[in-house]
């Protein structure tokens, strides 16, 4: 297709060619031609967001949940920088994103112009590609290059940098076909080969990653797990590529994972990853693989295979194409092994221990584990949970059972302020299923303003915000290596409800979890965006461990000493 228009509007016409629906930024002068084109453009909402970090993580947490990538723009070097914690997220989570960001007039660049920034080698480490548009012909070419970098392969963020006067510019455009993400197999001996390990395996193990989830392979990995009895554990915050309730789910090894099942991933002798990098928290600090186990590693990634260890078997392949052959392999079901069957059931069984909720309220406190179950018991089969960093999420992540897919949504970047912006971004790209956040007090002030981008916008989101007043997991680390000795994480708060309702929303304050269901199900029955305050116990500083009994512990290991 070949057609005179702006440099704007050929951008405007890639974004459409992808099918994508929205786009979210907070405006800036130095690309008013592209949003001039969007406002052009009926089949494109343009969501502006009131800080850049908000836009970048809902368009992160909307690339999550649509799978097509999430468009954030920004302005210059200012509202970039602002932007760029999203970008990062981005590229750790493996997420599809395209950042448009507006840059200074290029007969003014090198001069340190106003808020200039090399966009391009700002964003270079943290991002699969970084590119200037500096003719306005190749507009098109570049654009449509950086949609299919962002969604191929490894996905992840891609930037792009635009000078002002570039954007205003006319030429005739030529626009390429947008092509279908390519979908390796692996060949037919490295399917042989792995199979044969795992059979010679006494207990084998699948950890599965979020590239089964970007795949779509959630199915075919059940039905394999299920030929062969094979036990499946969810790397770090994927805790929806497998449904928790099923009997092969053993777990998920994240941050303050119970030492019993991270005990499972070192007590397999051949481990099964599929679409995981190996990442610092899945791998405890890569401290739990040992050199005697086997690894069969599945990455559609070539430079994924062997950068933490060097597999036996590494096979370059998108997860479900992997799956499919796995599973398709060998004809027929298969009667499971005896011992893979004992070994998945032992495994299973110290899952379950481990996240029973006893059913028992409270009218003067509240408990966390209550807290999760009656989310467990109250919200449709269909909720997706969106979360931020901090240790309230040690509730989510340890006991709250996933037993849908695609039904969480969470930073492996461990990002603060993510929750309820992700929250907006994937209602907006869901907008039939409910959306729940969770933070706590010190994540959720640091975007709490876009909780007015979804009061403009109809998002009708469910906030929780966990109100210990303190950076509750610095605040732990603290007094592990620095007992008694508190030092800037102690915090103020307004008042939750008042801010909700100056925000206009659903509120309400809890202070016992007794109380909580009623909240909640006013909260689901109000269609309109909710914050709902959880007062906890500052004590209680996590899912495992209080104040008192982390200063107790170290007392007694100086006495030992």
């Amino acid at each position: 297709m070949k057609k005179v228009m702006t440099g704007a509007q050929a951008i405007v016409e890639c974004i459409k060619l992808e099918g994508i629906g929205h786009a979210f930024c907070v405006p800036g002068e130095s690309y008013l031609d592209l949003l001039d084109a969007i406002y052009e453009e009926d089949r494109i909402e343009l969501i502006s967001n009131r800080h850049e970090g908000g836009a970048a993580f809902m368009a992160e947490a909307y690339g999550k949940a649509s799978g097509k990538p999430g468009i954030a723009m920004a302005t210059r070097g200012v509202g970039a920088t602002n932007l760029s914690i999203g970008v990062h997220t981005a590229h750790q989570d493996s997420t599809p994103m395209v950042v448009f960001l507006g840059q200074v007039d290029s007969k003014f660049r090198g001069r340190e112009g106003f808020q200039e920034v090399e966009l391009d080698q700002y964003f270079k480490h943290i991002c699969k590609w970084a590119v200037e548009i500096r003719d306005v012909e190749r507009t098109p070419e570049l654009v449509q290059r950086a949609f299919r970098i962002a969604r191929t392969g490894r996905p992840g963020p891609v930037v792009v940098s635009l000078p002002a006067d570039i954007l205003a510019q006319k030429a005739e455009m030529v626009f390429g076909s947008v092509i279908a993400n390519p979908k390796p197999a692996p060949t037919g001996s490295e399917i042989t080969e792995s199979l044969k390990l795992i059979k010679n395996s006494q207990r084998p193990l699948i950890i599965a990653g979020g590239g089964v989830i970007s795949s779509n392979g959630e199915e075919n990995l059940q039905l394999f797990a299920e030929k062969y009895h094979l036990p499946v554990l969810a790397s770090f915050r994927r805790h929806d590529v497998f449904p928790n309730n099923h009997e092969l789910y053993v777990g998920h090894s994240g941050l303050g994972t119970e030492q019993e099942i991270i005990n499972t991933i070192k007590k397999a002798d051949t481990i099964l990853a599929i679409g995981t990098r190996f990442s610092e928290v899945t791998t405890q600090g890569y401290s739990i693989i040992s050199d005697d186990q086997k690894i069969i590693h599945i990455d559609i990634d070539f430079d994924t295979i062997g950068k933490v260890y060097s597999p036996d078997i590494g096979i370059v392949a998108d997860a479900n194409e992997a799956l499919k052959s796995l599973l398709t392999a060998e004809n027929g079901s298969k009667k499971p092994s005896e011992k893979w069957t004992k070994w998945a059931q032992e495994r299973r069984e110290v899952y379950q221990n481990l996240t029973y909720i006893k059913d028992e309220k409270h009218n003067d406190e509240v408990d966390m584990r209550q807290i999760i179950e009656i989310l467990q018991k109250q919200v449709p089969d269909n909720t997706i949970f969106t979360n931020d960093a901090g240790n309230f999420s040690g509730w989510l992540h340890n006991y709250y059972q996933f037993n849908q897919r695609k039904t969480y949504v969470g930073p492996t970047s461990g990002a603060m302020g993510y929750g309820m912006p992700a929250a907006v971004g994937v209602k907006l790209a869901k907008p039939d299923c409910p959306v729940i956040s969770l933070s706590g007090d010190g994540g959720f002030m640091m975007t709490m303003q876009e909780l007015e981008t979804a009061v403009r916008y109809n998002a009708p989101i469910i906030s929780l915000v966990f109100n210990n007043n303190m950076f509750g997991t610095i605040r732990m680390h603290q007094e592990i290596h620095y007992p008694e000795r508190v030092i800037g994480t102690t915090l103020g708060n307004p008042d939750f409800k008042k801010l909700g309702e100056a925000f206009g929303v659903f509120t309400a304050r809890i202070t016992c979890d007794a109380d909580f269901e009623d909240a909640l199900l006013e909260a689901l029955k109000s269609n309109q965006p909710a914050l709902i305050e959880v007062i906890c116990d500052p004590n209680k500083i996590s899912y495992k461990a209080t104040i008192e009994s982390i200063r107790e512990k170290h007392k007694q290991q100086v006495v030992k000493s």
